[in-house]
């Protein structure tokens, strides 16, 4: 990936290159960081436009917390917030298309171990692009249902309209270019929308059609709010993807009408041009002032522009350069030795990528990034099988999860240093947390079922990795094919009572006799087990009355939804999934919840994930 950079004849300073690049702005203007509570905004434009982009996103945020009925709203992903001053900064970072720099009033970067959103303060209104972005992460974050990319979309487009001052938000606005947009294309059918994916044309190819087809998934999404229908999604969404019923039969049966008369609602409701938008109090909490600010000087402020090119697939080579820049000037500048190194480690040059991490943890050894990376580094050079590297690595991902207890990639890496370490439930507990900071990051339910298998529960793991088939990362579908058929094995080996052997956290094997006829007297000998069959998983929303403790380390969660009663088990309180609070309680009572669970009688089941809101 690129080329490489080094010294011949000379060793020791593989991370103090000198090259003839010069950092990208310095003498030109001055860097500040303004932090707020939940983020930190750089910017050339001064500490007052710094404050007012940090308020603006602090207010976005609380919103959103209002509008899903969340007391914590969290990123899985550390957000660095980057304002320039005008136009031409902005685009020494946009996307390239025919090696030019496309047009943009905003951008997003992002990634697992660090995400970026960029805006141009000079233009009149660079919010509604950098909210759509900010819109996805807070769902990816917060929201564990999976939906479609119609509703994806439509959200952010919805969230991207919101308007926020310091009396009240008003939400549910239609942007002017909405209905622009869909007066020069046309309207899709409804079906049509709802079947599009991430790996289809309409999706990803620039033109007319995607755009009809973010407007069209944008004025659902608000034709839904306006006639109170939101709720029902979770019917349609269930039909479609669990059950795999067809688009117009789920429409049918979520919405009490046919697709046709759908496509009639929708075409009255975009012509009609009269939508409803709400007046919020702005929430109560937010802190406006007493922001910390604090002057960067010319090396820190290359160092966080040349991470925004680290991570973008147009500038990673010129991001390489720019780090050794800024170390010629300044050999001990921390920011730039994680940067280089990380860059050394995306071109598996962990040798070097070694060193650049001792030096930057030496600098400052309160960066979760850097420690998150060493380990990172130590799992990419296949040292799971060296115990003293992994109790090394081990220490590293714990040292992250301190400084940064929202490290959701951290803590995926984690179960399998614990796993590897023979501690397959502590291996379990940090991977359900990753899911749970993160729970759309397929790569992290993934490695959760791996965890699953870990610890003998294959059943577990086998619904995770049925949902991860369709994956739009091939990789993440191919690799759950594999081992969906090895669960499958695992599995069957437990119902027959086969003894199953777990290597060392890393591999799961089944033990069998060899030959036929010993396979044959083995299962004789052993009392076979039949597990009940299992149900397909629900979800529903209700309040949970109270918590009985009284055989642990099992529970018993009373929760009434749609005014029944709804009765769920718990084996084990400790490996329970749980969002919204740190562990799970027995003195959880009179509580807004979210519950997957599966069914078995009515008015009981077994718990399998619960959110508080």
């Amino acid at each position: 990936m690129g080329r490489r950079f080094g010294f011949r004849g000379i060793s020791g300073v593989a991370c103090l290159i000198a090259v003839g690049v010069a950092p990208i702005f310095a003498g030109e203007s001055q860097w500040v960081e303004v932090r707020s509570p939940h983020f930190s905004v750089v910017t050339d434009g001064g500490e007052k436009r710094g404050r007012e982009v940090a308020v603006r996103f602090e207010q976005m945020r609380a919103v959103f917390g209002a509008l899903m009925s969340k007391a914590n709203v969290n990123l899985a992903v550390p957000l660095q917030i980057v304002a320039f001053r005008n136009t031409k900064e902005l685009r020494q970072f946009a996307p390239l298309w025919n090696g030019k720099p496309t047009q943009v009033a905003g951008l997003f970067v992002g990634s697992n171990d660090r995400s970026f959103i960029l805006l141009d303060l000079s233009v009149e209104n660079p919010w509604q692009v950098v909210f759509h972005e900010y819109g996805h992460q807070l769902m990816n974050s917060n929201i564990a249902a999976t939906t479609a990319p119609w509703f994806e979309e439509g959200f952010a487009e919805y969230f991207r309209s919101i308007e926020v001052d310091g009396k009240e938000a008003h939400v549910g606005k239609v942007p002017d270019d909405t209905y622009l947009v869909l007066q020069q294309t046309g309207m899709m059918k409804t079906t049509d929308l709802f079947r599009v994916q991430q790996n289809s044309s309409t999706y990803n190819e620039t033109g007319d059609r995607r755009g009809e087809f973010y407007a069209q998934s944008s004025m659902v999404v608000h034709y839904l709010y306006d006639r109170g229908l939101i709720p029902k999604l979770s019917t349609y969404f269930n039909l479609t993807i669990d059950q795999k019923v067809s688009v117009e039969d789920a429409i049918q049966h979520s919405f009490d009408m046919s697709a046709a008369q759908f496509d009639k609602e929708m075409r009255n409701y975009v012509s009609s041009g009269r939508y409803r938008f709400y007046k919020l109090p702005t929430p109560e909490g937010i802190v406006t002032t007493n922001y910390a600010v604090t002057v960067l000087s010319a090396g820190d402020g290359n160092a966080i522009l040349a991470d925004v090119h680290l991570h973008s697939a147009d500038y990673t080579d010129k991001a390489a350069e720019e780090f050794e820049a800024i170390l010629k000037t300044n050999p001990a500048n921390t920011a730039a030795l994680r940067g280089l190194g990380y860059s050394y480690l995306l071109k598996q040059d962990y040798e070097k990528a070694g060193e650049c991490f001792r030096k930057a943890a030496q600098g400052n050894s309160k960066d979760p990034r850097v420690h998150c990376y060493a380990a990172m580094l130590m799992s990419r050079e296949g040292k799971l099988g060296d115990p003293d590297k992994v109790e090394e690595m081990t220490k590293e991902l714990e040292t992250t999860i301190a400084l940064d207890p929202s490290y959701a990639d951290a803590y995926s890496l984690l179960g399998f240093a614990y796993a590897a370490q023979g501690k397959p439930e502590k291996g379990l507990e940090v991977a359900q947390k990753a899911v749970a900071l993160s729970p759309r990051n397929d790569g992290y339910v993934f490695n959760l079922a791996q965890m699953y298998l870990n610890n003998r529960r294959p059943a577990d793991a086998i619904v995770l990795l049925q949902s991860l088939k369709h994956s739009p990362q091939p990789n993440v579908a191919i690799r759950a094919q594999r081992v969906l058929e090895e669960a499958r094995e695992m599995k069957q080996a437990m119902d027959a009572g086969h003894p199953v052997v777990i290597n060392n956290g890393v591999r799961v094997e089944t033990e069998r006799p060899a030959d036929p006829q010993a396979r044959g007297e083995a299962a004789a000998q052993t009392e076979v087990k039949t597990l009940p069959a299992q149900s397909t998983p629900k979800f529903v929303r209700g309040k949970l009355v109270n918590v009985e403790c009284t055989a642990s380390p099992g529970a018993l969660v009373n929760v009434t939804a749609s005014g029944k009663p709804l009765k769920l088990h718990v084996g084990d309180t400790r490996h329970v999934l749980v969002m919204g609070a740190d562990s799970f309680s027995c003195k959880w009572s009179e509580l807004n919840v979210a519950v997957n669970y599966r069914e078995t009688s009515d008015g009981t089941g077994e718990l399998m994930s619960i959110e508080l809101q």
